[in-house]
Formats: C-alpha cells, sequence, structure tokens
C-alpha cells in the first residue's frame, strides 16, 4: 500500500511538462496579438479581455490534460 516512487515521478513529470506547453501557448498567443495583454488587462482595466484570456486559459488546460492523460 505504500506509494510507488515510479508514480510520484510520472505525475511530477507531466505536470511540469503540462506547465511549460501552457506557458508557451500563452506567450504564443500573447506574441500574436496587437497589443500587450497584461497592460490591457492590469492598467486599462480590460475586463471583457480578461474573461477571454482566462477561458482560453481553460480551454488549453483542458486539452493539455486530456493529452497527457
Amino acid at each position: 500500500m505504500g506509494i510507488q516512487i515510479g508514480n510520484v515521478v510520472n505525475a511530477v513529470v507531466y505536470a511540469a511538462l503540462g506547465i511549460f506547453v501552457f506557458a508557451a501557448a500563452f506567450l504564443i498567443i500573447d506574441k500574436v496579438t496587437p497589443y500587450n495583454l497584461w497592460k490591457e488587462i492590469v492598467q486599462e482595466h480590460n475586463t471583457a479581455l480578461a474573461i477571454l484570456i482566462g477561458t482560453m486559459s481553460i480551454g488549453i488546460c483542458i486539452i493539455i490534460a486530456s493529452a497527457v492523460h
């Protein structure tokens, strides 16, 4: 009933891979858009853009999770 170290290592590797893929996808989307996402959301208080980026992030995370699962 002990925790197998291989399962823990696999979980850590897949989690790191998922975070890396998500960060890369987010950076690509940030570069493709004609404006700076951080400035628009934080400084200009663009709520619609924040909701759009949030839902896009959740969508990318669901795709990554299903791909590594």
